[in-house]
């Protein structure tokens, strides 16, 4: 695929480095659960303790357009349209119309 419409100001991370990103921020947050389950259990009071945030986040949800314009093209599947079912069917009627001649 062309990568003339990349832009080259926001160069997105390697797979490698997101899914090593997403996977520390997971960790991080399910042991600083486990954490708060053990205070909990000794005597602390849920209402006074913080719950765990997400620290870091993927570029496409920072920026709200990157996230509509990658939504868009994963979803989209062509021979699902309905221009592309008509397309078809004119296409098979021009050839069925060639072939008669």
């Amino acid at each position: 695929m062309s990568q003339r419409h990349r832009r080259i100001e926001a160069i997105p991370l390697p797979r490698e480095e997101l899914r090593a990103h997403a996977h520390n921020e997971r960790h991080r947050i399910h042991s600083e659960l486990h954490l708060i389950i053990e205070q909990v259990q000794h005597g602390v009071e849920p209402d006074d303790i913080e719950e765990p945030s997400a620290n870091w986040k993927p570029l496409h949800h920072h920026n709200p357009q990157i996230s509509i314009q990658r939504s868009r093209g994963e979803n989209f599947k062509h021979w699902k349209a309905k221009s592309w079912k008509r397309r078809k069917a004119m296409r098979r009627a021009r050839i069925a119309q060639i072939s008669e001649v």
